[in-house]
């Protein structure tokens, strides 16, 4: 059973994103997709600290399940708007939180490396892609409907694979640097070809199958 102090540190975490997301959104109004992204950024830490809490699988799956339920009310009646405060149309968040919980019930009991290994690529390397792509001017070109750039997509390959290293030295994994290069640049093409926000679906359980199948686990 998770002890309250989990709930509450999880539970906190999760308010402090949210919070500093809307007061971004406050004070920074003109930024478009700026407060989303900090909380697509934020939630990715949830799961290396739930799997250092030890949160078993039966509370994890119910806390994302609750999450997700939540996001897709939120999308319908726009309760939170700057969840899907976007310039396009995208069904990311709903992704996002279906992702999650899919890699919950599929690996957190066995394999929560690999859970972590997908999120974190999608929170951190897809966010900052992002955000690096508005900011940097740099050539660019159109997939499916969805503009991409030198500057994000650099910044989603080389994000994807220094988090991947990082996991896999802390987890105490078999280093693979082809390996972990080749979920990178699968987790980068996953992003350039993935409309609608889907890539918040494709990025993660590609990602996590990738590092399953690939980084061996000592």
């Amino acid at each position: 059973m998770v002890n309250l102090f989990s709930l509450v540190l999880i539970s906190t975490w999760i308010a402090v994103v949210i919070l500093s997301a809307v007061f971004l959104k406050i004070f920074i109004g003109d930024k478009k997709e700026l407060s989303r992204k900090i909380v697509h950024i934020g939630i990715g830490p949830l799961l290396p600290i739930a799997w250092w809490l030890n949160i078993n699988a039966n509370t994890a799956i119910s806390i994302a399940s609750i999450i997700t339920i939540a996001l897709i009310i939120n999308y319908r009646f726009q309760l939170i708007p700057i969840f899907e405060d976007v310039e396009r149309k995208s069904f990311g968040t709903i992704a996002y939180g279906i992702s999650i919980t899919f890699l919950i019930i599929l690996f957190w009991s066995t394999r929560p490396d690999c859970v972590c290994a997908g999120v974190l690529v999608m929170a951190f390397g897809d966010g900052f892609a992002g955000l690096i792509g508005k900011q940097v001017k740099s050539p660019n070109w159109t997939v499916l409907g969805q503009k991409k750039s030198i500057a994000g997509t650099s910044a989603m390959g080389l994000i994807t694979l220094a988090i991947l290293i990082i996991l896999s030295t802390i987890n105490g994994n078999l280093l693979n640097p082809l390996g972990i290069f080749a979920i990178s640049l699968l987790a980068t093409g996953l992003e350039q070809i993935s409309p609608l926000g889907i890539d918040n679906l494709s990025v993660p359980i590609g990602v996590a199958i990738g590092w399953q199948l690939i980084v061996g686990k000592i």
